[in-house]
């Protein structure tokens, strides 16, 4: 009889993946509270400044938009930074590496054409639906649509995006891949991970962590509530399917794609489609 030893890991065969060592639970409380508290109070502010009519989130003005885009990324990375300190959790964890390689980028351009399709069929199926009970006719429907458009001025100066190219370019590259879709995706990664080790049973199979990412997209909705109730539902329904991609994936990197290229696109017809509203009322 002879001892065989085992192959050794090569490029083609590189073995198990390192067990990740064992996190206390009170680390990822404090890991949860921390990630969680960051929406928390940038919705109170949020809301205090529209009560308080200070004019867009995002400011006016190149400088402004500067300004809050800046104190937006170092709030949040201090927050996200004090969590990490405490969790110690792995890349694999947070789904930070870079997956499926070059198919990031055409996976996120794609499943933005996608997200845009599925949120048209979504208020397809609701418009038909409260037509067929009768519970509104399609001009009800309409006029409700129009009165509660989504208030886009809260958040960004229409008039500066039609008038001056650096904030409209800012605010289409910067804005809407960096400020938006890296934070907000990280923010997401870091709740679904403390869920999952929390509350393993629960959230920690493929369909738990969807769940998780189903919580996740109310808190993500309210945090839009300053743009009103409608945008606050398709921006829920947004984080819902965009957190799907993450999980899909085991990966960030195509929902920030997809979330950039999302926002980017909806920002750039801003002024026509205010227009076009503004002529149909």
């Amino acid at each position: 009889m002879t001892n065989e030893l085992p192959p050794a890991p090569s490029e083609s065969n590189p073995g198990p993946p390192p067990i990740p060592p064992h996190i206390a639970r009170w680390r990822w409380w404090i890991h949860l509270v921390l990630v969680g508290a960051y929406p928390i109070m940038g919705l109170l502010f949020r809301l205090s400044s529209w009560a308080g009519g200070r004019g867009p989130a995002m400011s006016g003005n190149v400088r402004g938009l500067l300004m809050v885009s800046g104190t937006e990324l170092v709030f949040f990375a201090l927050f996200f930074a004090a969590a990490w300190l405490v969790s110690r959790a792995s890349r694999e964890q947070l789904l930070f590496p870079w997956r499926p390689g070059w198919w990031v980028i055409p996976l996120g351009i794609g499943y933005s054409i996608a997200l845009r399709l599925a949120l048209l069929v979504v208020v397809g199926a609701v418009i038909v639906i409260l037509t067929a009970t009768r519970a509104a006719t399609p001009e009800k429907v309409q006029e409700f649509v129009t009165a509660n458009r989504p208030a886009v001025e809260n958040l960004v100066s229409v008039s500066a995006m039609r008038s001056n190219p650096t904030y409209f370019w800012l605010m289409v590259t910067f804005v809407s891949f960096v400020v938006a879709g890296v934070r907000e995706e990280v923010w997401r990664a870091g709740t679904l991970a403390a869920m999952r080790a929390l509350w393993p049973s629960a959230f920690d199979s493929r369909g738990g962590q969807c769940l998780a990412i189903a919580l996740i997209a109310v808190v993500f909705g309210l945090m839009h509530l300053r743009m009103g109730a409608l945008a606050a539902v398709i921006a829920g329904i947004l984080g819902l399917l965009l957190g799907i991609i993450m999980v899909l994936h085991r990966s960030i990197w195509p929902a920030v794609i997809a979330h950039g290229v999302f926002d980017a696109t909806n920002l750039a017809l801003l002024p026509w489609w205010i227009e076009k509203v503004q002529h149909l009322r």
